[in-house]
């Protein structure tokens, strides 16, 4: 337990990632429900100029590094943990890389923490939908088998079975979030690149497969749902994390289209089109509901228009003064 200032008990958060994408909406949420926020950052990495960390304390640290992670821990001191750190995008071609960073980085944080004279309360690790493949079951709840069907999906499968072995020293709990975004989530995402090209008005774009489906969350009820797990704390379990509403690119380019007022043009680019594509992952949330009560779930349409609206202030050319 910490301190703040004002000398009011402050409960501490380490958030491994605390500067990517999803970390700069945790550690608003955990700032706002009174958290002391530390985090983990890249070894190197220059301190973001961004008021979402304002407040947050920062430790450069290489998840792959035990000793580093160990001195992170132990001078963080948390009472609540979320390992967002992994890396995270499905089509990366270094895939001995992505076993490293999300199974042996996961191994030696949940080490590090273990090895506390105080451990956390709860520790959520953040896997993925992707574990459940190409499956056609339908709506996926958590007892459907899992089937990895890409390397990144079979690291944070690996990093799931790697955390039972320290069921037993630490309350730790899985979420399996489905597709999501937002402000702020690169480009190299299938759906804030749809919002640039619109944003930009650009007349024409190469995509792969039209028909997928996914289940598209918005950053920030993803980040709530976290933060609601962690106040939960069910350790040893797993929960899906998602909108329970697939919808297929042809539905999200309409969408963008009524947003933006024209309709672009699309190709199909042979380049884009994945053999090993997960063709539709929708989930449910019934587990997380009866954990942790009914959560909110903003509209995709909405999402997409925030998303919008905030590349269009980037690329706005300041006023003229004088």
């Amino acid at each position: 337990m910490t301190r703040t200032e004002a000398g009011r008990p402050s409960r501490r958060a380490f958030v491994t990632g605390l500067t990517g994408f999803t970390g700069r909406y945790m550690a608003q949420r955990l700032e706002a429900a009174g958290y002391d926020v530390w985090g983990t950052v890249a070894p190197g990495a220059a301190r973001p100029d961004d008021p979402a960390f304002a407040n947050c304390t920062l430790l450069p640290v290489d998840l792959l590094d035990a000793n580093a992670m160990r001195a992170a821990a132990a001078d963080a001191r948390p009472d609540a943990v979320v390992h967002l750190a992994a890396r995270a995008h499905v089509a990366q071609d270094e895939p001995s890389q992505t076993y490293a960073v999300n199974i042996v980085g996961t191994r030696n944080l949940l080490a590090a923490l273990a090895g506390l004279d105080r451990r956390p309360s709860a520790v959520l690790l953040a896997s993925s939908a992707n574990i459940y493949g190409n499956s056609t079951a339908g709506v996926l709840d958590e007892a459907v088998p899992p089937a990895p069907a890409n390397d990144y999906a079979v690291s944070k499968l690996a990093m799931e079975y790697a955390a039972k072995l320290w069921a037993d020293r630490l309350p730790i709990v899985i979420a399996r979030p489905f597709n999501y975004t937002g402000v702020g989530q690169s480009d190299a995402y299938l759906l804030p690149k749809l919002v640039a090209h619109y944003a930009s008005n650009a007349p024409r774009i190469s995509l792969g497969n039209l028909d997928v489906s996914r289940d598209f969350s918005d950053v920030r009820d993803v980040t709530a749902a976290y933060l609601k797990l962690l106040e939960a704390a069910p350790a040893g379990e797993t929960f899906n994390v998602c909108s329970e509403r697939a919808y297929s690119l042809k539905e999200v380019l309409a969408m963008l289209a009524r947003i933006a007022g024209y309709v672009i043009d699309v190709t199909i680019d042979p380049r884009f089109v994945r053999h090993n594509e997960v063709k539709s992952l929708s989930g449910s949330r019934d587990k997380l509901r009866r954990a942790v009560g009914e959560l909110p779930v903003t509209p995709l349409d909405d999402t997409l228009r925030w998303m919008m609206e905030a590349m269009r202030d980037v690329q706005r050319p300041p006023a003229h003064v004088g």
